[in-house]
């Protein structure tokens, strides 16, 4: 599988060729495509307007040396990269036994705009790549598939672009390769994704891109007294992990650039505990661990980028499983913070382990901006449905910068409020706080219990993506992972500019 970007548009052989569209610029990229296509202009402007989403296939007569199949994609008024990147993702994803894929630009690419031009083709790239996706890693034959490697997507540009298009075609890379990550660990069985199995992919991960992995034992998670994180793991057969991830840019100064905070719950499969869910679609409950996958392929992007500026990421990783040694309701433990807990409800687990993270990372890191990432509640996705996660921030320039990243790319955010009033369904007779408060503005209380572990920091963000991370798929039957929150993380990092926040 190889992405290949050209200025030579002589086109030969067969394969599959995506023409997307933009409204604004429609005459010209018809005329084009007819030119090519052998196809009259009136006929194509009589069936396609180029609406977003809207797609135009066709096997060309007369198009010289090329004998495949054409797709008009329609990408809505302006050419911008969400409609972009999903409507190559589509075309490619619905053809996976074409090897030979090119997507023609050259008319949609902005003059004298960088920006844009990086984000666009970047954006293509994307499309390729996670179209290229197919769920099934454990299958023994996928014979709907071109052979592994056989596959070439080509991105054809102005030739005056291509110093240009070429970087950006490497960001798109990294941050393709980045989801195809967090997509691979969500769609993953538990028993292909222990928590060892995570601090090993963070170890490999930190040698091949340049950044640190320390991992803590049992012992010394005892030690800590990462309370939240050990009781959790009560009832499982494994061990947890707290993985620990640093990036530093080479060569430069530490002291001069922005440092960030990451910290993913890492659930690898969530049973309830003794709090037990109910079997209906419990086996999508693999999927628990996606902050903690986001925050691992977030750490591989930025130092795949080279991003200047430094990132700590954490994930504390366990299963929640009901063993007779297991939590149970009403007892209290002793998080890393030093605050006890009250657990209400051994299902409201993930923020045990999440608050044992936060400490951890502003006592040790002390990071300008802390950002948690986790499928967290319910309530989030009763709220916010499939369109945004749930975001909750003690900075109004911290949420205001996550919800820009968001639009930028296409992985939206929505503020919801940590109103104070909020706590006192999450106050305890007989600890310092409960775990969890009642049904009503269930993913806010979850969020005033997340703030409690994060010693005043002045500048923290939680989001909540239970309702992000796994969708309907035209490449699968059933829900599979989407990548959420790589995108997201990456375009608010590069934003900084490397500057001090």
């Amino acid at each position: 599988m190889t992405v290949h970007l050209t200025g030579n548009f002589e086109i030969k052989g067969n394969g599959m060729m995506i023409v997307p569209v933009a409204a604004s610029t429609l005459e010209a990229q018809l005329g084009a495509a007819a030119a090519l296509s052998g196809i009259s202009l009136a006929q194509l402007s009589r069936d396609f307007q180029g609406k977003a989403g809207e797609k135009l296939m066709f096997y060309p007569a007369s198009a010289d040396g090329f004998s495949g199949q054409f797709i008009l994609a329609g990408l809505g008024e302006t050419a911008d990269p969400q409609p972009l990147r999903q409507a190559v993702r589509e075309a490619v994803q619905a053809r996976p036994e074409i090897a030979s894929v090119w997507v023609d630009l050259r008319l949609l690419l902005p003059e004298n705009r960088p920006e844009q031009l990086t984000a666009l083709v970047s954006a293509a790239v994307e499309g390729c790549l996670l179209g290229d996706y197919r769920v099934g890693r454990f299958k023994t034959a996928d014979p709907g598939k071109a052979e592994a490697g056989e596959r070439q997507f080509t991105l054809l540009v102005d030739a005056s672009q291509l110093s240009t298009a070429r970087i950006a075609a490497r960001r798109g890379e990294v941050l393709a390769g980045a989801q195809r990550r967090v997509m691979d660990l969500v769609n993953a069985p538990s028993n292909q994704k222990t928590p060892e199995m995570l601090s090993d992919i963070a170890r490999a991960l930190g040698k091949s891109c340049g950044f640190s992995t320390t991992l803590l034992s049992r012992e010394a998670m005892e030690t800590l007294g990462l309370g939240g994180l050990l009781a959790v793991n009560q009832g499982s057969t494994l061990p947890p992990a707290f993985i620990i991830m640093e990036y530093r840019p080479k060569g430069k100064s530490a002291q001069n650039l922005p440092h960030i905070g990451l910290v993913g719950k890492g659930v690898t499969f969530d049973t309830g505990g003794i709090s037990l869910k109910p079997s209906d679609n419990l086996q999508y409950l693999k999927s628990d661990m996606a902050g903690g996958a986001v925050v691992i392929a977030t750490m591989e992007a930025a130092a795949r980028l080279s991003l200047p500026l430094q990132l700590t990421g954490i994930v504390p990783a366990t299963d929640n499983m009901p063993d007779g040694a297991a939590l149970n309701p009403g007892d209290v433990i002793h998080t890393y913070s030093g605050q006890t807990v009250e657990v209400i409800d051994t299902d409201a687990e993930g923020r045990l382990i999440l608050a044992d993270g936060l400490a951890y990372l502003k006592k040790h890191f002390d990071p300008e901006i802390m950002i948690d990432l986790a499928t967290l509640t319910g309530a989030a996705v009763i709220s916010l449905g499939s369109e945004a996660a749930a975001l909750f921030s003690n900075s109004d320039a911290l949420a205001g910068s996550l919800a820009v990243a968001g639009e930028h790319s296409g992985e939206r955010v929505w503020r919801l409020p940590l109103f104070d009033g909020y706590s006192k369904a999450i106050d305890s007779a007989i600890a310092d706080v409960k775990n969890y408060g009642g049904k009503a503005a269930g993913a806010a209380t979850a969020a005033k219990f997340l703030e409690k572990f994060i010693d005043n920091h002045p500048a923290w963000a939680h989001l909540d993506i239970a309702g992000m991370v796994l969708a309907e798929s035209g490449g699968a039957p059933g829900r599979v992972a989407t990548g959420y929150g790589v995108r997201l993380l990456t375009v608010y990092l590069e934003g900084l500019g490397g500057k001090k926040v």
